[in-house]
């Protein structure tokens, strides 16, 4: 039903291979334009767009503080500046916490 087509990127000019499998993912997820990007300009602009977040699990240049978890006491760090008005959990300690509230 599909074959591999060869395109040329509007970004860099290189031409790229839209492989059969790639257009039936394209047709599933029901888009009508080919890629104008290859894959590694495709991967920029998408990296560009996030505004440089490392995977989505939070930015890479965000600041970490220092803070003991108020259940085990082990140190660790959080994205916040703690204010010592609430308690402050390690990774564990709040996973635990959050599943027996429910």
């Amino acid at each position: 039903m599909y074959s591999d087509k060869t395109l040329t990127c509007k970004e860099c000019g290189r031409e790229f291979v839209f492989s059969a499998s790639e257009q039936e993912f394209y047709a599933e997820k029901g888009f009508t334009n080919e890629p104008g990007r290859c894959p590694e300009c495709r991967a920029a602009r998408k990296a560009q767009s996030r505004g440089g977040r490392d995977g989505g699990y939070g930015r890479s240049d965000r600041q970490m503080f220092s803070a003991v978890c108020a259940s085990c006491g082990k140190e660790t760090t959080v994205p916040f500046q703690p204010s010592g008005d609430r308690p402050v959990y390690c990774r564990d300690c709040y996973s635990s916490q959050r599943r027996r509230s429910w």
